[in-house]
């Protein structure tokens, strides 16, 4: 869809109030709680021949300095959406959430009850990274916008995507994403 800048702003934070504000249930938030995993002692990412974990699917980011394997939640429902990542309290430097919106939209994020610092990559629908928001502080309620439409989101810890020297206009391989 396009917008003019104050409709974008508005179909921003409306989709933005609708994918991040809701409470989970406490059962959800005491799942949500759990570490996603215990820190893999990974100095890039996860080893390209290391078993795929239970719950996971393989992602590989492309950089100039390399391939970069990953292993993602996958949040491809509004309810996974809305939860995302909250609560969480660690990040395994190989782990990671993909949100999967199904159709390319303008999209913006926010941190409220995000306890951690994450590195947000908005990814268009060939796999193209089209922005970041690096290092995003935890708790807040500033949108942080995609900058265009994007198909899929990429959560990582806060850093991440400077030690992998991930920039604009690098990919990322997943079935999500058209030849991915």
């Amino acid at each position: 869809m396009t917008y003019g800048p104050r409709a974008a702003l508005a179909g921003a934070l409306a989709l933005f109030a609708v994918a991040c504000a809701a409470e989970p249930a406490p059962a959800a938030k005491q799942a949500a709680q759990a570490p996603m995993a215990a820190p893999t002692p990974v100095a890039h990412g996860a080893a390209p021949d290391a078993p795929v974990p239970a719950g996971f699917e393989a992602l590989e980011v492309i950089t100039s300095s390399g391939r970069v394997r990953f292993f993602v939640e996958i949040a491809d429902d509004e309810p996974e959406r809305q939860l995302g990542l909250m609560y969480r309290k660690v990040m395994a430097p190989d782990r990671g959430m993909l949100f999967d919106f199904h159709t390319p939209r303008e999209v913006a994020f926010w941190m409220k009850n995000t306890l951690i610092p994450l590195d947000i990559i908005y990814i268009q629908a060939n796999g193209t990274v089209l922005s970041i928001a690096r290092n995003t502080t935890p708790l807040s309620e500033a949108a942080i916008p995609s900058g265009g439409p994007i198909l899929g989101v990429l959560e990582l810890a806060g850093g991440r995507a400077a030690e992998i020297g991930l920039l604009p206009g690098d990919k990322v391989v997943h079935r999500i994403f058209k030849g991915g």
